[in-house]
């Protein structure tokens, strides 16, 4: 079967790698010029390292295994711990933080360079049932049996599709950055909640440090200068339980991104004809939960396995009726995952609240963990 691929980001690149092994012919058309190795560090949970050992990823020395999350009141208080080693144990993969480019590249190690056309902007697409033709911004044309729309938030395949759905702000944002850590970093990430956002610190792998607040943005923050924004973050969470202020100390203007949170409304459709859409194309999420990149893992694998399993029109109603109800309730949670304001923060996130927290039963967190795992995962049930 030709394959058609559009977008060379981390779920693009995955079904790339799956779709050449399971031996179909396979063409990438990504827009950028070249595999685009942006971004900081990210989380892989035990469904999505699942995937990757499925597809035969290479993940020995990338960056860090974490064996527990550890989640704090504000003020350093822990709340609760979850048994991350224990959870590998039972899904037979790990819980794995390291930076986008090395994940990028892992994927697309062995990966023929005479699969990807750069340059490559999708502006059309026709679709009769049989096989899809693909029109883009260089002037080519390419023809394949299935076209997956792998191209991220504002996808154009999802556009040609079903009609405009651009993506909209949420209201919550994330100061981001991947630094050497200014202290040994360890083996567990570290969450801690406050009235304010979310603070999580996560080792990376080499020394590296992940960290990240998610909170509530302003239209002001968007134009902050960086070393004005570092200041005021120093301000509001400098009084925070260590290494929270020892982090921000060590950090520089240079060191802090800001990521706005987008989400699209996503379509009662992930496929027509011989199109079907996978990660961020059929599901954009933020950052909350750790879980873009996983659920894209699990879009790729429910896809090959529905193929492997029917015809490719009723593998791709399988792959949409297994991954739709797991992938909308990640999305969801995500969206609805931080309190950033309000009296519901005020209840769930204060150090009173917290204080009240400590008294759970121990390994409450794990089975927490367990069960959301489950619930948005199709590889793990």
């Amino acid at each position: 079967m030709r394959v058609l691929i559009a977008g060379a980001g981390l779920a693009g690149v995955a079904a790339a790698r799956g779709f050449l092994a399971a031996g179909h012919e396979v063409t990438v058309l990504e827009r950028a010029p070249a595999l685009r190795e942006t971004g900081c560090a990210i989380m892989i949970w035990h469904n999505g390292t699942t995937v990757l050992d499925d597809l035969g990823v290479r993940m020995d020395g990338a960056g860090q295994r974490l064996d527990a999350v550890e989640v704090r009141s504000a003020k350093g208080r822990r709340v609760m711990v979850m048994d991350l080693e224990r959870l590998a144990a039972e899904f037979g993969a790990p819980v794995v933080s390291l930076p986008r480019r090395v994940l990028l590249d892992r994927l697309a190690e062995g990966l023929p360079e005479h699969v990807y056309r750069f340059g490559a902007r999708v502006t059309g697409v026709h679709d009769d049932g049989r096989s899809v033709r693909v029109r883009t911004e260089d002037g080519a044309e390419h023809t394949g049996d299935l076209l997956i729309g792998a191209d991220g938030v504002n996808s154009q395949v999802r556009t040609a599709l079903f009609g405009p759905s651009p993506a909209h702000p949420t209201g919550t944002a994330t100061w981001q950055g991947l630094i050497k850590a200014p202290f040994d970093p360890g083996t567990r990430a570290l969450l801690f909640l406050g009235p304010q956002g979310d603070f999580g610190l996560n080792p990376s792998g080499d020394g590296t440090l992940q960290w990240l607040i998610d909170f509530r943005l302003r239209p002001a923050d968007v134009h902050e200068r960086r070393d004005r924004a570092l200041a005021a973050l120093r301000r509001r969470y400098g009084s925070w339980g260590s290494p929270v202020p020892e982090l921000l100390e060590a950090l520089s203007a240079d060191d802090i991104e800001l990521f706005p949170h987008r989400r699209h409304r996503a379509p009662l459709r992930w496929r027509r004809g011989r199109t079907v859409l996978i990660g961020d194309a059929a599901h954009a999420m933020p950052p909350t939960l750790a879980q873009g990149a996983g659920q894209g893992l699990e879009d790729v694998s429910a896809l090959l396995r529905a193929l492997a399993e029917a015809e490719p029109d009723q593998a791709l109603d399988l792959y949409e009726q297994r991954r739709r109800r797991h992938a909308t309730l990640a999305s969801a949670l995500a969206t609805r995952a931080v309190a950033t304001g309000g009296p519901r923060a005020v209840l769930t996130q204060s150090e009173w609240a917290m204080r009240g927290a400590v008294a759970m039963p121990a390994g409450l967190g794990t089975w927490m963990l367990r069960r959301l795992l489950r619930g948005v995962s199709t590889r793990l049930l």
